[in-house]
C-alpha cells in the first residue's frame, strides 16, 4: 500500500470511529472529528502531513 493510502485509510477510520463515539458515547466526540478534517484541510494547503511523518518514522511506508 502507498503512504497516501495509508493516510486516507486512518483518517476515514477516525472519522467513522469518532462519529459512532459521538453517537453513542458523547456529542463531544465530534471535535475529534473537526480535528482529523481540519488536519486533513491544513494538509492540503502546506503539503505537511504529521501522520505521514509518523508512518515514515515507525518504518510503515516508505
Amino acid at each position: 500500500m502507498t503512504l497516501e493510502r495509508y493516510i486516507r485509510a486512518i483518517a476515514g477510520s477516525f472519522i467513522l470511529i469518532s462519529l459512532a463515539l459521538a453517537h453513542w458515547v458523547s456529542p463531544y466526540w465530534l471535535w475529534f472529528t473537526a480535528f482529523v478534517g481540519a488536519n486533513l484541510l491544513q494538509s492540503s494547503i502546506t503539503r505537511w502531513c504529521l501522520m505521514e511523518d509518523i508512518l515514515r518514522k515507525a518504518g510503515i511506508a516508505k
